[in-house]
């Protein structure tokens, strides 16, 4: 019986360490990747907005590339660019998924 009061005040602890935690993250501000910028004319019209995140936008771009099923099945690196995505890398029929973020950094405004 003396065992179960131990145990219970560890519950309580780590009850009331889960709650810390979860109150942390929602008072964060959105920065760095997070924080929407302006984006180009190009991207605008893609993603539906003048502004967004770049994980926002790589999150939607990825989302249509698996949706119309547009990553090449021997080489689920590449990227086989449609009409609509050759807007946004530059007319090219095929991109690395490594080299598509260097090619969505230039849609970006950049404050001065």
């Amino acid at each position: 019986m003396a065992t179960s009061g131990v145990f219970q005040g560890c519950r309580a602890l780590m009850a009331a360490a889960k709650t810390s935690i979860a109150g942390a993250t929602k008072t964060r501000a959105k920065n760095g990747i997070m924080k929407p910028i302006p984006v180009s004319p190009q991207l605008g019209s893609f993603l539906g907005a003048s502004e967004a995140s770049r994980a926002d936008a790589v999150k939607k771009i990825w989302e249509y590339i698996k949706l119309h099923n547009l990553q090449n099945p021997a080489n689920k690196r590449e990227i086989c660019c449609d009409e609509k995505l050759k807007t946004i890398f530059e007319g090219k029929d095929k991109v690395g998924f490594l080299e598509m973020n260097k090619l969505l950094s230039q849609h970006f405004v950049k404050s001065a």
